[in-house]
């Protein structure tokens, strides 16, 4: 070791307050060139950033208005029904949303909310049932925004992940069909 550098010793000391003990190689009164201290004064409290932070819910709030925007609900033809979704959107507390698919074809239907703790999706907008518990869900997607388009996830397990869903033919009324009532901007699953 050089004259005049502390050196520091990581170890699990009780008798120390931060578990590292920082003895110094210093003579008196001279400063250690790297740090500016004289090796008598405390070191400093940490007053940098927080190292840990409270894990949080990420919103693929923007992913789904990508999807509608680009994808499912693309072009001039689609754009009302497209901003009535995305204000339903807007006023919603959730984070996370994804969208219903009438099969593998990924024919939009409608969006949904899930509850992280309970698994369950509840009908924000759209047509279908007005939820749809995970063991309902059939296959589900992941968006990709750079391909703008939907790829199945080899998995049976709802998560943040997860972007899009669809259900058995069983559960859309009438044989897999649309409901004549729907047709018309009325839903008979209201």
């Amino acid at each position: 070791m050089r004259p005049g550098h502390s050196w520091f010793l990581c170890s699990t000391r009780p008798d120390s307050p931060s578990g590292c003990v920082t003895p110094s190689r210093l003579t008196n009164g001279e400063k250690d060139s790297e740090s500016g201290s004289n090796g008598t004064s405390p070191a400093p409290e940490y007053s940098g950033p927080k190292l840990f932070k409270e894990p949080s819910f990420k919103s693929n709030k923007f992913i789904i208005h990508n999807a509608l925007s680009r994808c499912c609900l693309a072009g001039k033809v689609n754009e009302s029904q497209k901003n009535k979704i995305v204000e339903e959107m807007e006023k919603s507390p959730a984070n996370h949303f994804l969208i219903l698919f009438r099969d593998s074809s990924c024919q939009f239907r409608g969006v949904y909310t899930m509850n992280p703790d309970t698994q369950e999706l509840a009908r924000l907008a759209g047509v279908g049932p007005r939820t749809v518990s995970s063991i309902q869900v059939e296959s589900i997607y992941k968006y990709s925004s750079d391909r703008k388009q939907f790829s199945a996830i080899p998995s049976k397990t709802m998560g943040m992940s997860v972007d899009a869903f669809t259900i058995p033919s069983h559960l859309w009324q009438g044989g897999g069909k649309l409901p004549i009532a729907a047709k018309k901007g009325k839903s008979l699953y209201s």
